[in-house]
């Protein structure tokens, strides 16, 4: 705007310059997680006593297991869901990458969903608010719950379950990451440069979240895990 003010002579010069390094920018904060196993132990125990409502509880139970961002996950449809074929289907138009990505359920996940089906299968969506049933749950009722449960803003986050999995499956279960970085909907390229599409690896992927899950049920049943390095 300056600069075409002192071309049509309305200004003598573009004073903008001088602010040049005045603002910062802002630093980028990463997702409070909780990648010790052990500590994962505690979080899940608190999830599966949570005391709040069926629908909050059941997202929480979920949000480990299909380590989706919060966005992607409180607003899943019932009818994005496949249980036969044990899969749930996302549209591109939820996605960040605006991709459609395939969500394998494991046994553990389709029980949970199940479980809620008798209370919110009759909405659109799986996790409604509470104040109206036409919305999806509002963005903040997982951390809302996470702190409600005491874990602190700078323990653990809705988005920390990302980095959880994506450490556990890479560091203890030894998973290929191209494995984990596909089922976290992030750019991954084949060997040629070509983008892999939503079945790439998929039976892979399935071994994969079912592997995650039993893992997960086997922390709760006291199965020891190994510790994780520092999520730097």
């Amino acid at each position: 705007m300056f600069r075409y003010a002192v071309r049509t002579g309305r200004a003598e010069r573009d004073p903008s310059a001088d602010l040049k390094g005045a603002l910062l920018s802002p630093t980028k904060k990463k997702h409070a997680a909780i990648i010790d196993p052990k500590k994962v132990t505690g979080l899940l125990k608190a999830i599966d006593g949570y005391q709040g409502s069926l629908v909050v509880k059941s997202a929480l139970q979920l949000a480990p297991m299909f380590f989706l961002r919060p966005g992607e996950l409180r607003s899943a449809e019932w009818s994005e869901f496949d249980f036969a074929a044990a899969i749930w289907l996302i549209p591109a138009k939820k996605m960040k990458m605006k991709k459609d990505h395939i969500v394998p359920l494991s046994r553990q996940s389709i029980a949970i969903l199940k479980d809620l089906q008798p209370l919110t299968g009759h909405r659109q969506y799986v996790f409604p608010s509470h104040r109206s049933p036409l919305r999806c749950m509002s963005n903040n009722a997982i951390n809302a719950a996470l702190r409600r449960m005491g874990f602190t803003g700078d323990e653990m986050t809705g988005h920390g379950f990302r980095a959880m999995a994506r450490t556990i499956l890479d560091e203890v279960l030894h998973v290929r990451k191209d494995f984990i970085e596909h089922q976290l909907a992030h750019a991954v390229k084949d060997p040629n440069g070509d983008a892999y599409d939503r079945t790439t690896h998929l039976d892979e992927r399935k071994k994969m979240m079912q592997l995650w899950s039993d893992y997960l049920e086997g922390l709760k049943a006291g199965a020891k895990g190994k510790p994780c390095k520092a999520n730097n």
